[in-house]
């Protein structure tokens, strides 16, 4: 069991929590949630020891091992992807470097008496007694189950961790905390770079193999099926649920309805207390009465209702000119990057009006073939935009290109034209930019914020077809449920390329899957593909074994 008790942590004299206590115990598993800039990453950095609360302390049994997985990683090293994965057991097998030579020094001291051979004999024994209590485990066989389930390939495991991008590298960090098995495992964001088949590896692993966890996320359809418990971050304070995502939103809507109720019922007696007060203050027979009033005044506790994030508004893009029949046809597409196949004879039609997602591995080619399309690549086979197609396109640097010494205001005010000019301002509020925000420079923004502001600048011109290469990392739950509903009522023609499961469902009506080299059409939407893949799966065990 873990506790934290009392903690509070303040910036610039202002507390971003006071005084929260709650206990995290064994087969916990807790979604911790709460707007934007609520702490809840502080939190998590406070319960790993990165961070030092200003009172308050978190508590862990001795041997008690916390693991935690950050946002955003920093670390670079030339390890091949074996060996800095196996550097979850560096504890385990500097213990036996540490019993090995200890008992070297056993065998050629002669000093039998001596405290330091006493002692010496204690250490030995007290660090053995502990690494034999161990659980025996084939090391190799551990790291290369974890790589595997992660989304690595074989021919992955000796290659230098330097050659992989950042969502890659974070894997590593992952399967050496899930190589640990630690009493408690702390994860920020931890789907973000990652693709549905490795996300539902983790989701069994968590709920199947791991002790406690505590994670942050975007990913709807991940907390709810992997978390029991919801402890939720608001102004300054938390609310502890016993149950996962989609019933604390319930609950919690339940629990804003009756503050609300009491704050009324307590503003309405404020007033008519206040109006008696006004009236009846220069009443000599009235004067104890105004006086006890007053003193109730002073002594009432004023109801506070928990905030609700109301700054984003409903979006709509612009209607979208007419655009042909079919704008993309592909026949026989091909790619590859000298020796590496990517994909062979890809063929697709896509219809004005349909919304298709993109799903597969990362690396198996659905962003090659979105630069096939928007022709930043070469290519072997045919590729056909319709009649009068306009391309609106949201690729995954697109919040890395941006002009970092631009405000937010300029960023936009530079690509708008015409009637749009007189509403930036509503826009990028709708966007959660608000207030002093849109003078921010680019370079100071977060990169969920850094996201939010190139989907405004896709808002801007008319387009028929929308081409989004995974959207929604970065940005937040109520932002994605935003984006969500505008894409819906979209009346042009939408490719999606994502892994967020909860994003796609009731938004794509058909799926094509990249795969061993191949793009597979499936006439289903999102759920309808997932249960046809499991019952794949299935039937793939059921041949293995007969």
């Amino acid at each position: 069991m873990i506790s934290v008790d009392g903690l509070t942590v303040e910036f610039g004299g202002s507390a971003l929590f006071s005084d929260i206590s709650f206990v995290i115990n064994e087969k916990d598993r807790i979604a911790l949630m709460g707007k934007n800039g609520a702490g809840k990453s502080t939190l998590l950095k406070v319960i790993a020891g990165e961070r030092t609360p200003n009172k308050g302390r978190v508590s862990a049994p001795k041997d008690a091992v916390i693991a935690y997985l950050p946002q955003h990683l920093l670390t670079e090293d030339n390890r091949s992807v074996f060996d800095e994965a196996a550097q979850a057991f560096s504890r385990i097998k500097e213990m036996e470097r540490e019993i090995s030579a200890m008992n070297d020094e056993l065998t050629t001291r002669t000093d039998y008496e001596s405290d330091y051979y006493s002692d010496l004999i204690e250490r030995v024994s007290t660090l053995s007694e502990k690494y034999y209590s161990i659980e025996e485990i084939n090391y190799d066989a551990e790291v290369e189950k974890i790589l595997l389930g992660l989304g690595f390939l074989r021919e992955d495991f000796t290659r230098p961790t330097s050659e992989f991008s950042g969502g890659w590298r974070m894997r590593i960090e992952l399967a050496k905390i899930l190589l640990q098995k630690p009493d408690l495992i702390l994860l920020d964001e931890p789907t973000n770079h990652m693709d549905i088949e490795s996300i539902q590896w983790l989701e069994e692993f968590l709920i199947n193999s791991a002790k406690a966890v505590i994670v942050i996320s975007h990913d709807r359809a991940f907390i709810d099926n992997i978390t029991t418990r919801t402890v939720e971050v608001t102004m300054g304070r938390i609310y502890d649920y016993k149950v996962n995502y989609s019933h604390y939103l319930e609950l919690r809507r339940e629990r804003r309805e009756q503050q609300q109720k009491a704050f009324d019922e307590q503003q309405k007696f404020i007033a008519e207390t206040t109006e008696f007060i006004d009236r009846f203050k220069g009443t000599y027979s009235k004067t104890l009465q105004v006086g006890s009033r007053v003193k109730m005044l002073e002594k009432l506790e004023i109801v506070e209702v928990d905030e609700v994030d109301s700054s984003a508004l409903r979006l709509k893009f612009p209607p979208s000119p007419r655009s042909g029949n079919y704008p993309v046809i592909v026949e026989d597409l091909s790619k590859s990057y000298g020796d590496h196949l990517v994909f062979a004879n890809a063929s697709l039609t896509i219809e004005r009006g349909e919304k298709i997602a993109f799903v597969g591995k990362n690396g198996e080619g659905k962003s090659t073939l979105v630069k096939a399309i928007m022709n930043e690549i070469d290519y072997e086979g045919k590729m056909a935009l319709g009649h009068n197609t306009m391309i609106g396109y949201f690729a995954q640097n697109q919040a890395s290109l941006l002009n970092e010494e631009l405000t937010v205001f300029q960023t936009i005010d530079d690509v708008a034209v015409g009637d749009i000019r007189t509403k930036i301002k509503d826009l990028l509020g709708a966007f959660m930019f608000g207030g002093d925000n849109i003078s921010k420079k680019v370079k100071v923004l977060s990169g969920g914020e850094r996201t939010r502001l190139a989907m405004v600048k896709l808002l801007l011109e008319p387009v028929n077809l929308l081409i989004l290469d995974e959207p929604t990392n970065h940005l937040d739950m109520r932002t994605k449920d935003i984006l969500k509903s505008a894409l819906q009522d979209f009346d042009g023609t939408i490719i999606l390329v994502s892994h967020d499961r909860d994003f796609l469902d009731g938004l794509a009506t058909k799926v094509y899957e990249f795969g061993n080299k191949q793009v597979k059409e499936h006439l289903e939407d999102i759920k309808g593909f997932l249960l046809k893949k499991k019952m794949d799966n299935l039937k793939e065990i059921e041949r293995t074994k007969k």
